[in-house]
């Protein structure tokens, strides 16, 4: 679906807008899991999260292929919106941004430096999307979907690097809310005709992805459970399960517990701060770790944007609620 020089042409555009992340093999992680560990960091992006390449490529699309767009609206819980408000101001135009009630405070503030006209409406991200939708048709202001080619192309470009880096890696974990960021890995796998296993992380208080592969079909489940509000999704989408039920090597699921004792790791090991989401693939590796002995294995921190006292009481030994 994306060529090596698809990938390349993005990853030049993202450069003029923010540097290319880094990745370290952590020689603590490794004595700690007994396993080669790379930790690819979006958590260290301008807006503290991989989504900040999709919102590159997507608004640069969009100018060109509707020049006459006043405006974008789109829904979040926090990462996709500050991408979107970034981008959106840079090109000259408003971002409208619908979460829901409940929100991340800190996200919802990052949101709005950046630029961001911020709603909050329903109960959780798939009922702020509808309505973002609706309002959009109603009101003009073009739609972001939370998973598009354009999207995918951009964000594609850090599993690029990565895997350039490390071409030797058997395993990359990837976290999966919509899909963007396990679709561009997948993508930029095959682009560089590598043999790396991809493996998805999904909560398990949010299963949409791991239940829709298994089923062969998309399963929407009822409310999610879980404090990685990046991961809280309930509607699959079909675009992105037609790439990851096909390319992932396999979907595993993590407890919330799982989550923020791979936080407080990540913390411990190399003193990067990650949110709930951005720590599901080290939770998955964690718990993987004995089959994967003797192997060099890469997690996608992808991102860092955790409120204060939600981190605090993580590295407090707690699991906050969802």
């Amino acid at each position: 679906m994306l060529t090596k020089s698809e990938i390349e042409a993005a990853a030049a555009l993202v450069y003029r807008h923010m540097p290319a992340t880094p990745q370290y093999a952590w020689p603590m992680l490794t004595q700690a899991l007994g396993v080669e560990t790379w930790v690819k960091h979006e958590n260290h992006g301008p807006t503290g999260a991989f989504k900040a390449r999709g919102g590159v490529t997507f608004i640069d699309w969009l100018k060109r292929a509707h020049p006459e767009a006043r405006g974008i609206i789109t829904a979040t819980r926090g990462n996709h919106g500050q991408s979107q408000a970034r981008a959106a101001r840079a090109a000259g135009l408003e971002a409208h941004i619908y979460v829901p009630r409940g929100n991340s405070g800190e996200k919802n503030a990052a949101m709005q430096a950046f630029g961001g006209h911020l709603t909050e409406f329903g109960d959780d991200f798939d009922e702020a999307r509808l309505e973002a939708m609706r309002v959009g048709e109603l009101e003009g202001w073009h739609p972001v979907p939370p998973f598009h080619l354009e999207l995918v192309r951009g964000v594609a470009t850090y599993a690029y690097e990565l895997l350039s880096a490390a071409p030797h890696l058997d395993t990359v974990y990837v976290p999966i809310g919509c899909g963007s960021g396990i679709c561009g890995t997948i993508l930029a796998r095959n682009a560089l005709r590598l043999k790396t296993k991809v493996v998805g992380v999904v909560a398990d208080g949010a299963q949409a992805a791991k239940l829709s592969v298994a089923a062969g079909k998309l399963v929407e489940t009822g409310p999610t459970q879980t404090f990685a509000d990046g991961m809280a999704v309930r509607v699959p989408v079909a675009e992105a399960y037609e790439i990851y039920a096909s390319g992932a090597e396999r979907i595993v699921s993590v407890s919330d517990a799982e989550i923020a004792a791979a936080m407080q790791l990540l913390y411990r090991c190399t003193h990067n701060v990650a949110e709930g989401a951005g720590a599901a693939a080290m939770a998955a590796l964690m718990q993987e770790r004995a089959q994967m002995q003797g192997k060099a294995v890469a997690v996608i921190l992808s991102g860092g944007n955790i409120d204060t006292g939600m981190f605090a009481e993580v590295l407090s030994g707690g699991v906050p609620k969802a």
